[in-house]
């Protein structure tokens, strides 16, 4: 399961009682320096939402009663997801959230998956830290042509990592972004980017991940040039 083996499990968390009074949690915010953590029932299997240091600072600016339960000021009771879940799911969950809650099958909370463990897993799946070239290839929407992009690039090297934007309905050009592994030179970039373009897919845009440079090809009429 992908998820599980991202999540941050609950043995590991800084976690409120529910029972703890709004300057019990502050308290415990300010030792952990986290900004938000997950409120518990007593048990500790139960989540119950989390709380936010910036609601509770905010509540006692305006001389709010620190004596109440954190409950009070409870946020994201719903924001869960199922340690089974689809994957794409996360994405519709956690938004702008620093971490989503994750339950197993029994709806007890299993732990939290961060937005930064998210984002170093795509970053781990597109292969940018051990990648060579990053192509940025345009095709339109008929079927088979990942296949086809795919076997001229295969041709000449092996792919690291692919990652397709722009599959909305409507959507007239899909863009493509292979990555290439290390050590694959520069020559090979070249004739890669000319065999596909020769093939009717414009390469755009080509990133240099050793060097950090991105190199933008004549970008008029691409729509012209696929079609």
């Amino acid at each position: 399961m992908l998820i599980k083996s991202l999540v941050r499990k609950r043995a590991y968390l800084t976690t409120v009682n529910e029972k703890a009074t709004l300057q019990e949690a502050l308290e415990i915010l300010e030792d952990s320096g986290f900004r938000c953590v997950p409120i518990l029932d007593d048990s500790g299997k139960i989540f119950r939402g989390n709380i936010y240091k910036m609601h509770i600072y905010r509540h006692k600016s305006q001389g709010g009663d620190m004596s109440l339960p954190v409950t009070y000021l409870l946020k994201n009771a719903t924001k869960t997801i199922k340690v089974d879940s689809p994957f794409y799911r996360v994405f519709f969950n956690i938004r702008d959230l620093p971490y989503i809650a994750v339950l197993d099958q029994e709806n007890r909370f299993y732990g939290i998956l961060t937005h930064s463990r998210l984002l170093d897993m795509l970053s781990d799946a597109w292969n940018m830290k051990t990648g060579s070239y990053v192509l940025t290839v345009l095709s339109d929407n008929n079927r088979g042509n990942l296949a086809k992009m795919s076997k001229i690039i295969s041709k000449y090297s092996t792919i690291a990592g692919c990652l397709t934007l722009d599959v909305r309905n409507g959507e007239l050009i899909r863009r493509t972004l292979f990555t290439l592994p290390s050590g694959v030179s520069e020559t090979t970039m070249k004739n890669i980017v000319q065999k596909l373009e020769k093939k009717g897919y414009p390469v755009p845009e080509i990133e240099d991940l050793e060097s950090g440079l991105t190199i933008k090809n004549d970008e008029d009429s691409l729509e012209d040039k696929i079609n």
